[in-house]
C-alpha cells in the first residue's frame, strides 16, 4: 500500500507540475538570461543523422549515447577530471558502439559529431534573440561545450551578435548541472543567483540552476522534459518565441 501510495503521489506531482507551470512565475525581470546552447538553440538533426549513420542506422541508439555522455561528464566532475565535451561526446559514442557490436574508431566518431559545430538555429531563434535584446535583455550563453567549439558553432549559425558574453565551464573545469557552474556563472556575470534565468531544454540543466537558486524557463523540445523532483520552471513553453514574448510582458522596473 505504501508504495501505491507513493506512485500516487509521484503522478499527481507529474500533473501538477504540467497543469500549473506559471504558479511560479515572478513579476521581476531577470537581470541576465543565460541560454544554454546545444538543442536549445541549435537544431541536433544533422547531428543526429551523422551519428545515427555511424552506428549502422540503429537510431534508437542515440537516446543512448546522449544519456552516457551526460553520465560520463558528470563522471569527470565528480572525479575532479576535466575533459573536453567533444572528447566525451566521442569515447562514449565508442563505448555505445561496442556494446553493440558496431565497430568505430576515435577518429569516426569523432568525424560523426563533428557536424555539431555547424549546426543551424531552430526557425525562431534569431527572431526571439533579438526581441529580446531590443527589449533591454542581456544576453549570455553557458554551455558544456568549450570556448573554441561554442564560438565556431555561434559564428556558423550567425549567432554572435546576440550575446554579450560567451561562457563555457571550461573555464570552470566542471560540467553543468554542478551547482558550482551556475554559482560561478552568476559570478562571472556580477549577479546574485535569484537575479539570474537559466533558458533550457534539458531538464537535468534547469534542474541545476533551480536548485542553485536561479530561475528557469524551460523549452519544452520535442522528446525533453522537466524532471519532476525539481522545482517547476516558472516559464514553460514549446520554443522560445512564446518564452521571449512572456518576458517582454514583463515590466521593466521605472
Amino acid at each position: 500500500m505504501a508504495g501505491i501510495a507513493g506512485m500516487s503521489f509521484y503522478a499527481a506531482g507529474m500533473v501538477n507540475s504540467k497543469i500549473n507551470p506559471m504558479d511560479n512565475f515572478k513579476k521581476e525581470r531577470p537581470k541576465i538570461l543565460f541560454f544554454d546552447v546545444n538543442e536549445t538553440l541549435l537544431d541536433l538533426t544533422k547531428m543526429k543523422e551523422s551519428v545515427g549513420n555511424a552506428l549502422n542506422g540503429k537510431s534508437e541508439l542515440l537516446p543512448v549515447w546522449f544519456t552516457t555522455m551526460l553520465q560520463y561528464s558528470l563522471v569527470a566532475t565528480v572525479g575532479n577530471h576535466y575533459e573536453d565535451f567533444g572528447e566525451i561526446g566521442a569515447a562514449t559514442l565508442m563505448m555505445v558502439a561496442a556494446n553493440n557490436n558496431i565497430k568505430l574508431s576515435h577518429d569516426e566518431a569523432k568525424e560523426a559529431i563533428s557536424p555539431i559545430l555547424y549546426l543551424p538555429p531552430h526557425p525562431e531563434v534569431k527572431d526571439a534573440l533579438g526581441r529580446l535584446k531590443e527589449d533591454g535583455y542581456r544576453l549570455v550563453s553557458l554551455t558544456n561545450g568549450s570556448n573554441a567549439a561554442v564560438k565556431k558553432q555561434f559564428t556558423n549559425a550567425r549567432l554572435l551578435d546576440f550575446f554579450e558574453e560567451r561562457l563555457s565551464i571550461e573555464d570552470l573545469g566542471k560540467f553543468k548541472p554542478h551547482a558550482d557552474t551556475y554559482n560561478w556563472a552568476a559570478r562571472k556575470m556580477g549577479v546574485k543567483p535569484e537575479e539570474a534565468m537559466l533558458i533550457a531544454a534539458h531538464g537535468w540543466d534547469v534542474a541545476g540552476a533551480l536548485w542553485a537558486g536561479w530561475r528557469a524557463a524551460f523549452v519544452g523540445r520535442p522528446g525533453q522534459q522537466q524532471y519532476p523532483l525539481a522545482p517547476t520552471s516558472e516559464i514553460v513553453a514549446p520554443d522560445l518565441k512564446i518564452i521571449s514574448e512572456k518576458l517582454i510582458a514583463i515590466e521593466k522596473e521605472i
